[in-house]
């Protein structure tokens, strides 16, 4: 894996502006903050982001690879303002989860998720190197 970085640019802060890899693509569907009975244990959206987190991590394990080998996460949050106002906490549960890992990251504001309770909602491509 290689972290693409332009020259002269400014570095990218929690995340990588691109990454190159070979390997089995994975690819983890949109994982949200309930668990593996799909019963949410909070509202609490730093809370919901590390079962989601946790979630992302058990279904990378099922093909052999951990966080990382992750290549890509697209977030979708609810609440802008709330995330950007809590991003100390969001870091803390990030790396406790993922590890000092940045992948290319994208992070959209929706106006709703499928699942009413659920504040965020991630889906990851990470690559098992061959």
């Amino acid at each position: 894996m290689k972290f693409l970085q332009p020259p002269g640019w400014l570095p990218a802060k929690g995340y990588a502006n691109g990454v190159a890899a070979r390997g089995t693509q994975i690819f983890v569907g949109g994982q949200i903050g309930w668990n593996g009975q799909q019963q949410f244990e909070t509202d609490d959206f730093i809370a919901q982001t590390a079962q989601t987190l946790r979630n992302i991590v058990a279904v990378l394990q099922e093909a052999g690879a951990g966080p990382q080998h992750i290549v890509r996460m697209t977030w979708y949050i609810l609440d802008r303002v709330e995330y950007n106002a809590r991003l100390k906490e969001l870091g803390e549960v990030y790396r406790e989860i993922i590890g000092r890992h940045f992948p290319a990251m994208t992070c959209i504001q929706v106006a709703a998720l499928v699942e009413a309770r659920a504040k965020v909602e991630i889906e990851v491509t990470a690559v098992l190197p061959d």
